[in-house]
């Protein structure tokens, strides 16, 4: 794999003039819905939807919504299952500002976008000591099993950097590992990476700054220690010492671990279904829930908020429906503005504004 930068698509004016006539009917909507702003939650715990932001230019369309994370630039970064783009990044009003594509599949070792699409899973932003840095993950291919199956870390222009799992040779910059479905990685404050191979094994493995294999454990079931789709994982730093919060999607839990990974509780909030992710913000985990909510929990893993329930939506009304389908990611800017994306075929990324009554 090559290591040059990669050279995103910037969108010219003529790109923004489509953004702009693509959405016309949805800026009309929110203009004759100004009296009525649509809102989720309550209290502190208030969101107004933004009709306007995250649309694409036209013959751009997003697939099945995988990732979405916020950089130190406060810019809104956007990976779906889809060809046109792969990538999307946004400011924090919508304005498209990159694309990539063909050009990113060519970084990560792939013949085209078609590639990328049928691997592509959860991107983690990272702050560290040298950088700011993406982390991706990739499922494997279900047409074609020699493909997918990694891990691997990029700078901010999608420089790789270095990458684990389904690679040809060891060498400075790759690493052989055994996962058979990777779904989700995390970086603890000390550099300690660790990742979740939810899809397949349902082994957790820790690793260090370098990538130097610490400790690996899990098996599917659901006794502790056990797992069934260890979705995502999260390293909390709500309280004195950092922990491990592993999503268990399908046994509908969180497992909560130190940071050598050994076993410390099981968290089951009320009304808790299928646990995807977490972004931490404000004191607060975050949990996109498959199951059509998102929970709020506090450091003591109490539940203060459940957002956007839209279990009980007609299936025939969900897509115009402001309530949640199925949330599996999301993301929050400084100012506490949610991001999410959900895991339906156009991805249906919005922004749902912080606005405490």
């Amino acid at each position: 794999m090559s290591s040059n930068y990669l050279f995103p698509h910037r969108h010219t004016r003529r790109d923004f003039l489509k953004v702009g006539l693509g959405t016309l009917a949805a800026a009309s909507l929110a203009r004759a819905e100004e009296a009525a702003p649509v809102k989720i939650g309550q209290g502190k715990w208030t969101f107004t939807l933004d009709p306007n932001w995250g649309h694409l230019p036209d013959g751009m369309n997003y697939g099945l919504g995988c990732g979405v994370v916020v950089d130190g630039k406060g810019r809104i970064v956007v990976t779906s299952r889809s060809t046109n783009p792969c990538v999307a990044i946004y400011d924090k009003s919508g304005t498209l500002l990159e694309t990539w594509s063909s050009d990113f599949a060519e970084r990560v070792g792939y013949p085209g976008p078609d590639q990328v699409r049928d691997t592509a899973h959860c991107i983690y932003w990272s702050k560290e000591a040298d950088g700011e840095f993406f982390y991706f993950t990739e499922n494997v291919a279900k047409e074609n099993p020699k493909l997918g199956k990694r891990v691997y870390k990029t700078d901010l222009k999608g420089k790789i950097l270095y990458t684990i799992g389904n690679v040809a040779t060891d060498d400075a910059t790759h690493q052989k590992f055994d996962w058979t479905n990777p779904t989700d990685v995390a970086i603890a404050p000390n550099g300690d990476i660790y990742t979740v191979d939810g899809y397949g094994s349902q082994k957790v493995s820790r690793f260090d700054k370098n990538w130097k294999h610490l400790k690996t454990f899990g098996t599917k079931g659901n006794a502790n220690d056990q797992f069934n789709t260890c979705h995502g994982v999260w390293i909390s730093t709500l309280k004195s010492e950092p922990e491990v919060y592993i999503a268990d999607r399908h046994n509908g839990r969180v497992q909560v671990y130190d940071l050598e990974l050994n076993y410390r509780r099981t968290v089951k909030p009320d009304g808790l279904r299928m646990p995807c992710c977490f972004y931490q913000h404000d004191g607060h985990l975050y949990i996109p829930d498959l199951g059509a909510q998102l929970l709020v929990i506090d450091k003591d893993d109490k539940l203060v908020a459940t957002l956007g329930d839209g279990n009980a939506v007609p299936k025939e009304k969900k897509d115009a429906s402001p309530e949640f389908i199925a949330p599996h990611a999301l993301t929050l800017d400084t100012k506490g503005n949610l991001y999410v994306l959900e895991w339906v075929p156009y991805g249906r990324v919005r922004k749902l504004a912080h606005t405490p009554a």
